[in-house]
């Protein structure tokens, strides 16, 4: 039992790491891409616009924090 808890944690520390909001990011990325593919074929670029809105949004709040 102690070593699935620890597993978990571990898998949570990584996907999650120091910022819940870039897992979330990526999580709602991915989510739209699969949407919006039923919709159209041409849904490359949501995941890297998602991808540079959310590094922007990470680096904004690390530098307000300084």
């Amino acid at each position: 039992m102690r070593a699935i808890r620890a597993a978990a944690l571990g898998a949570w520390e990584f996907v999650v790491g120091d910022d819940w909001r870039i897992a979330l990011g990526v999580a709602a990325a991915l989510a739209i891409t699969a949407l919006a593919a039923d919709a159209t074929s041409s849904v490359w670029w949501i995941v890297p616009a998602a991808t540079a809105l959310v590094l922007a949004g990470s680096l904004w709040r690390a530098a307000r924090r300084r």
